[in-house]
């Protein structure tokens, strides 16, 4: 998952910026008059001294950040009026670039706000974002909707933008967009209306995480009879009693994150624990002082009015506008084509569990909170292979050299580990990334485990992106967040096969980053189309089951051992296990994220009910009334998702055919590498993404490839 930091008017409504001039003005003047000594000392506001620019974590207090925004707004304001105000004849250095280049100040107080508020949160940084994101709001719209500003982008854009070259014409195209997108156009009524709605949009989006964060951290299962946890695995259960005795709690305490609930879900025998623990989850800001009912309700229709004020029929059509798929129909094209090849296996699948499951006296029908648990000892029944055989081969330490070393056989990335770098946390680490010729590529931050100030979840961003300016390569610092299994007193961190192939898809979005060879940071790196942007990583999740890539850093913890062929040979066996169940999943996901964004009327119904019909057609398990998948689904209602959730299935099927090129030719092969490292990852959006897509395949993706690979042609 990406997670994009920075608010730029080049993306301003996924971004969430609204607001009017006025305000702004009168607020900046009024910081400017009262700014005390001590705020002129904040850190963020002069370069860092520091190794790489990196940012000083340790100077940096809570209180430094609204004054600080405060003032980069300041400072971009008087940047825009002087752009504005050029009495030079508009051109696209003078205008565009100008633009582009306005605003570091700012960008660097909010890359470093907005990634803690993600991975190191706490009430009084809650309060911060509240305070600002109006604010920022406000700032953003005096950009995008200064009639005199538009007049020269316009201009530009009419009279350039068929004789620019390419990545020129990608950021005129992308500054034009963003302003038409924002609301230049439209008359002074609509142009409030606009500013109120996506003003409420932006707190909403914030209430929406805040709510789903602290509803999770809010729920504990305290369990004290040891009896009660038959099945579970001693490794999973030490790290329940260290985190009960973490609280002053007796027993074993499991929670809603991934390390403790995945687990309890595959291994406890006590199907009525199983429930108990599968409906906190699925109940998530269900009810109670976290609900996100009505906070949904209120996004889809403001997304809504804000499309329609704009000329959409609905919010997908505006968000697709500028997406790779283009429109609604070649989406569902697309989640059609999937259900109606994966379905009669994915029911095969969930006959075969639910007999399985008969043959061990269960008699009942297979409910959700059943599903994992049955399929696990179905699948280890298979294939004779399991998490807790994998685990000791998958230690964190090795995994690390394994995630990285690939990097390096594919495009001759070194890293060179930091400890003098500033962290945010104990838990994070700092790499300095080199090239084969000993350019400097990157700073890669890295925070792997769960903690209450961390949303649950894995993803990339970025504390700096990268760009060219005035003959300097400008690198990135790049940061990969997840929420891996902590290690104990007695074992250290060992990592799911799942978790593997979730470090190897964050790092693909890291390289993306790391690799990025742009002029100018808005195309840079992953700003790229969504549907686009997963290719990077989802294509890296296939090394995770060849045995020459194995053979080179999986090793057993305890004895030095290799993983066994066999071994190796057990997990491609059973890549494929229930991998239609799987595919259905995620269509699901994707249909009601569609559902959601495809309604052309003010929505006032139950989210609940809604749900429930919106992805119906891919739901192969009993339906639980009481559950709710929305309220907690923070990719599109807190995320840049919304009427995108279907990219991950569409990057799928690019994956597939872009990984075949790989298989065809050697995994390792330095030709296909280089070739897939100068036509994606290095380019960001500087070029369109069908265009470099061809470039480096030859010829349009088709879903062939995924078809083959999930054993289902």
């Amino acid at each position: 998952m990406i997670l994009t930091n920075k608010y730029r008017i080049t993306d301003a409504l996924q971004k969430s910026f609204l607001g009017f001039k006025g305000l702004f003005l009168l607020t900046a003047l009024f910081f400017t008059i009262t700014m005390t000594a001590q705020e002129k000392k904040n850190p963020f506001l002069s370069e860092y001294n520091t190794p790489f620019g990196t940012i000083p974590f340790n100077q940096i207090k809570t209180d430094d950040y609204l004054p600080a925004m405060r003032e980069g707004m300041r400072l971009h304001a008087a940047e825009i009026e002087t752009i504005t105000n050029n009495p030079e004849a508009p051109t696209f250095e003078n205008t565009i670039v100008a633009l582009e280049r306005s605003g570091k100040v700012l960008s660097r107080v909010q890359y470093c706000f907005y990634n803690l508020h993600s991975a190191e949160t706490s009430d009084e940084m809650d309060k911060i974002a509240e305070t600002i994101a109006p604010e920022e709001t406000a700032h953003s719209n005096s950009i995008t909707q200064n009639e005199k500003l538009f007049e020269k982008v316009k201009l530009i854009y009419n009279t350039q933008h068929k004789s620019l070259p390419v990545e020129k014409f990608m950021l005129l195209d992308k500054t034009y967009q963003s302003f038409l997108r924002s609301g230049a156009t439209l008359l002074a009524a609509d142009k409030e209306k606009y500013r109120k709605y996506t003003e409420e949009l932006s707190l909403l989006q914030l209430q929406f995480s805040q709510n789903a964060l602290k509803a999770t951290n809010a729920y504990q299962l305290n369990i004290t009879d040891k009896s009660q946890l038959a099945g579970i695995p001693e490794d999973i259960l030490t790290a329940a009693q260290e985190k009960a005795k973490a609280k002053g709690k007796e027993g074993w305490i499991f929670d809603l994150t991934a390390p403790s609930y995945v687990p309890f879900m595959k291994y406890a025998d006590n199907r009525m624990l199983r429930e108990q623990l599968y409906m906190a989850y699925n109940t998530k800001a269900l009810g109670g002082e976290f609900d996100n009912r009505e906070t949904i309700i209120k996004i889809v229709n403001l997304r809504l009015q804000i499309a329609q004020l704009l000329g959409f029929k609905d919010y997908a059509a505006y968000a697709l506008d500028r997406r790779m798929a283009k429109n609604e129909t070649n989406v569902y094209k697309l989640l059609d084509e999937l259900l109606a090849a994966y379905s009669p296996k994915a029911k095969e699948e969930v006959a075969s569990v639910q007999t399985f499951a008969q043959t061990t006296g269960f008699t009942e029908t297979i409910m959700p909170w059943d599903w994992s648990y049955y399929s696990e000892k179905l699948k280890e029944e298979k294939y004779s292979v399991n998490d807790e055989l994998l685990k000791p081969y998958f230690e964190l330490e090795n995994v690390k050299k394994g995630v990285f070393g690939l990097a390096t056989r594919l495009y001759g990335l070194q890293f060179k580990k930091n400890t003098n770098i500033q962290v945010y946390h104990p838990d994070v680490e700092t790499f300095e990334v080199y090239d084969a010729t000993g350019k400097f590529m990157a700073i890669l931050y890295t925070d792997f485990f769960p903690r209450e100030g961390k949303r649950s979840g894995a993803w990339m961003t970025e504390f700096k992106p990268q760009w060219r300016e005035n003959g300097t390569d400008e690198r990135p610092q790049i940061s990969l967040v997840m929420n891996f299994s902590r290690p104990t007193a007695t074992t250290p961190a060992l990592l799911t096969f799942d978790e593997f192939t979730t470090f190897l898809h964050e790092f693909g979005h890291a390289l993306h980053g790391m690799l990025a060879d742009s002029e100018y940071e808005s195309i840079s790196g992953t700003n790229v189309y969504r549907d686009f942007v997963e290719l990077p990583s989802q294509i890296l999740e296939n090394w995770a089951t060849e045995k020459e890539y194995l053979d080179g850093f999986a090793v057993h913890y305890q004895t030095g051992e290799k993983i066994p062929a066999e071994l190796i040979e057990k997990i491609k066996a059973s890549e494929n296990f229930n991998v239609a169940y799987a595919c259905l999943r995620q269509l699901s996901f994707g249909y009601l994220d569609m559902a959601w964004h495809t309604q052309i009327h003010p929505f006032s119904g139950d989210v609940q009910a809604f749900e429930k019909q919106a992805w119906s057609k891919a739901i192969v398990l009993p339906q639980v009334a009481e559950t709710c998948m929305s309220v907690q689904f923070s990719h599109v209602f807190a995320g840049g998702y919304a009427a995108g959730y279907y990219s991950y299935k569409w990057a799928e099927v690019l994956d597939a055919d872009a990984f075949s090129v790989f298989k065809k030719n050697g995994i390792f092969d330095a030709k296909t590498a280089a070739s897939f490292r100068e036509n994606i990852l290095s380019k960001g959006g500087s070029e369109d993404p069908a265009v470099l897509y061809r470039r480096f395949r030859g010829q349009d993706p088709t879903i062939d490839a995924l078809l083959i690979r999930n054993g289902v042609k």
